[in-house]
């Protein structure tokens, strides 16, 4: 309503009582577009874990246990502004669980997990979003490599070049990269690490996120997919852990480790994978390194999938017990270059 004081002047006092009123909403809407808008770093970040289902045998593989206790480490104690889920390989049913994802992180065998997705994870990396892949997750068909995980995060495994052995790494962790926060500059994990990836043509466009170089003295395993390619990479730094900085805006990452769950309570392996993830949900890696707890003994057998009478109590990681263990001995034959 007008002031009473403009009633008594007739059409002057409507016009004038028509003019504040258009003042007071201009000057209402002006305030409000000034005010600052909610800082992207207060947003939660979006993170789901897509875990594989079980495949080798009990404390090997644990895709879901481990996709758990990351999560929790997010969720619960790095004190980060991010909202962690986990799913299964039915995931793809009920897409809406993707709904404002900002990474997604796949742990399963091979591409089980997403082999009927692809067109949709490659929507959402067209949209920024940031994939990572760990352990078996890195290794597609050659066909699927090419076309897609390539160009989503700069490398996968592939058959008749890459190699799988099990070998007491010490690990190397890009210095000058945010991911090495909180992470020491060198660290050892026994496990399935990968190596000899097909990386992209371009190979500067693939960061060395961490390395290893593999010695004879360190295998303790030589399996299925050992070859001339595995000998040949003796002594030369392989890279274990890759990232990509994609033109669409988004990030992704390759990582060869997690065959063994008891890895997780390793400090140094733990972090790294957390700065990881962090990194490619388009966050930056704090001061110190993505925080979370010491795990148990307790915490590493939670979750675990079910053998029945087969299923193991994980034991805490003992690298001095591996590094007493003998070499792996050596066949030739499958070391002979065609």
């Amino acid at each position: 309503m007008s002031p009473s004081w403009l009633e008594g002047l007739g059409e002057i006092g409507v016009s004038l009582g028509l003019m504040m009123k258009r003042l007071a909403t201009i000057l209402a809407m002006t305030a409000m577009t000034s005010m600052p808008a909610v800082c992207d770093e207060d947003t939660p970040k979006k993170i789901v874990f897509i875990a594989g289902a079980k495949s080798h045998s009990s404390g090997d593989h644990e895709f879901r246990a481990g996709c758990m206790l990351l999560a929790k480490a997010l969720n619960e104690q790095s004190g980060l502004p991010v909202k962690a889920e986990v799913v299964g390989t039915k995931w793809g049913k009920d897409k809406s669980v993707m709904d404002g994802v900002d990474a997604v992180v796949v742990y399963c065998d091979a591409t089980k997990a997403i082999k009927n997705d692809l067109e949709f994870l490659d929507g959402l990396a067209k949209k920024g979003v940031g994939l990572m892949f760990m352990h078996y997750a890195v290794h597609p068909s050659a066909k699927v490599g090419e076309k897609y995980y390539r160009p989503w995060i700069g490398g996968a495994m592939e058959n008749n070049w890459s190699v799988n052995p099990h070998w007491l790494a010490e690990l190397k962790v890009m210095p000058d990269h945010e991911i090495s926060e909180g992470v020491p500059e060198t660290f050892e994990s026994f496990d399935e690490f990968y190596y000899n990836m097909r990386f992209l043509e371009d190979r500067t466009k693939v960061l060395d996120l961490v390395t290893a170089i593999p010695e004879r003295e360190r295998m303790r395993k030589y399996i299925n997919m050992w070859d001339w390619h595995g000998a040949e990479g003796m002594g030369k730094p392989q890279t274990l852990m890759w990232g990509r900085e994609r033109e669409d805006g988004g990030r992704g990452v390759g990582f060869t480790g997690g065959h063994y769950h008891r890895n997780w309570a390793l400090d140094g392996f733990r972090t790294v994978v957390l700065n990881a993830i962090v990194w490619t949900a388009g966050m930056k890696v704090p001061e110190g390194g993505v925080k979370s707890d010491k795990v148990t003994e307790d915490a590493l057998n939670e979750n675990l999938d079910d053998y029945g009478d087969k299923t193991n109590r994980i034991k805490l990681p003992d690298l001095e017990e591996i590094r007493k263990m003998p070499p792996a001995k050596i066949d030739p034959k499958r070391e002979k270059r065609p």
